[in-house]
Formats: C-alpha cells, sequence, structure tokens
C-alpha cells in the first residue's frame, strides 16, 4: 500500500466515507474502543464497507505515523453503478459482454482478468463490494493499466446483479465443473454475462442456481482446475470465436 492508496486516522476515515470516497477496505485495531471508534463502526455497518480487524502490529507496519488504529485503503479507480452501466451498454450495444466474479480474493489474478476483460471486448465487470479482492495499485500494475479501460461496478449481492441483467436481457453463463456441459456446447452469440467463481470454492451455490446456463473447460491432464485467470481468459476468447 503507497501513500497515496490510504488514509488513516479515525476522523479523517469518517470523513472519506461522507466524501464518498471509493473505499476498498478499512483495517481496524482488534479491541479498539471508544465512542468515535464505534461511530465509525456504524458508519461502515451502514455503507457495506469491506472492514478487517487486525493487531496493532500490522497497522504499524503499514505507516510509522499515527493512525489511530484505523487505516483505509483507497481504489484508484472510480466505481461504476452497476444499473447504469448495464443501461448505457444495453442501449449501445447489441451483444453486451459482461463479467461477474464472485469473492475473487488475489489481486494479481483480478489485474490479470482486466487485462484479458479488456482485449476481448468485455463491456463491464461486477464485483461484490465485500469480500472481493481490492482494486490495488499491484492489480492496476497487473492489468496493464487496463483497470482504467475496463468500467467496474461493485454491488452488495451478485444475485441482484444476475437478475438485474437477466431483466435486461442478458444471459447468465455461470464458469463451473459442477456440470456435464463444455463451452463449447454454450451459445454465447447473444447478449450474455459470464460468472467466475473464487480460486479455492468456486462459484458459490446461490449464483448457479440463479443463473441460465452452466459450462466447463474440458481437462485432459491429471490437475483437477486451471488458475482463475487462465480459465477466464478461455471462456472470453469463446466468446470471440463465437462472435467474429
Amino acid at each position: 500500500m503507497k501513500d497515496t492508496d490510504r488514509i488513516y486516522g479515525i476522523r479523517a476515515v469518517m470523513e472519506a466515507i461522507h466524501a464518498h470516497e471509493d473505499i476498498d477496505k478499512i483495517f481496524i485495531q482488534k479491541g479498539l474502543k471508544s465512542e468515535l471508534s464505534r461511530e465509525l463502526e456504524t458508519l461502515i455497518r451502514k455503507k457495506n464497507i469491506s472492514v478487517s480487524y487486525v493487531p496493532i502490529e500490522k497497522l504499524n507496519r503499514i505507516t510509522k505515523d499515527n493512525h489511530q488504529g484505523v487505516i483505509a485503503s483507497i481504489s484508484p479507480i472510480s466505481f461504476y453503478k452497476m444499473e447504469q452501466l448495464v443501461e448505457e451498454v444495453v442501449a449501445k450495444k447489441d451483444l453486451p459482454l459482461f463479467l461477474l466474479l464472485d469473492q475473487l480474493s488475489d489481486v494479481r489474478n483480478f489485474g490479470a482478468i482486466i487485462r484479458t476483460a479488456e482485449c476481448t471486448g468485455v463491456d463491464g465487470i461486477i464485483i461484490q463490494k465485500k469480500g472481493a479482492a481490492p482494486v490495488t495499485a499491484d492489480t492496476v500494475k497487473t492489468s496493464a493499466g487496463a483497470a482504467f479501460k475496463v468500467p467496474i461496478a461493485k454491488v452488495d449481492h451478485l444475485k441482484d446483479a444476475v437478475f438485474y441483467l437477466q431483466a435486461s436481457g442478458i444471459k447468465v453463463i455461470a464458469a463451473t465443473e459442477k456440470t456435464e456441459h463444455t463451452l463449447y456446447d454454450v451459445s454465447f452469440s447473444e447478449p450474455c454475462a459470464i460468472v467466475m467463481g473464487a480460486e479455492d470454492t468456486g462459484i458459490s451455490p446461490s449464483l448457479l442456481k440463479a443463473s441460465d446456463a452452466t459450462a466447463k473447460l474440458p481437462l485432459l491432464g491429471e490437475i483437477a482446475s486451471l488458475n482463475v485467470s487462465v480459465a477466464c481468459g478461455v471462456f472470453l476468447y469463446e466468446v470471440v470465436r463465437q462472435r467474429r
């Protein structure tokens, strides 16, 4: 975390929240108890901001300045509102392509996916506010700057995004090994959104159930899965192939 990526101090963080800064995560010292810290925690819950309670040693490693037990990580990009993003894309494109990332946690995987998304014409990426990998300087670097080019929206619950996309005429396809269909059995020649799951747990059962279709990659070796950024690239380029 660089100095430009963080805000520290309880009042400073509260002011940043009130000013609608794009805060990815707030780190709070374990056991911190004061009227002001309780006010901050109430504000965090109200705004549904991701928070981690950590030992003071972690905060001291981040900065030598007086952090008062609170440090906020600020995103280097601005996020879109999901509804506005979908409406704008649907209005101007016949074949929209969206990408939903379910609890992806590695910032470098996230950056690699954003880079591939830009190269394959993805119109927008949708992530969940809590639990998702933050957009950090490392994410931007790994994306080769694509994080500034591909619109990214945050939502409280990805399931709500799935329902909104479906209501907008967009087919939602979940990438999962829990299916008999390969991605070569699925048609991407229509407005669609691809859901990619977390590195360790995959796509949540509720999202799988809500999706219109499921598809997997054929694996011919002994290893059971691909890295999520690689798998995402294969899916996105199959979309490109079908739409050419």
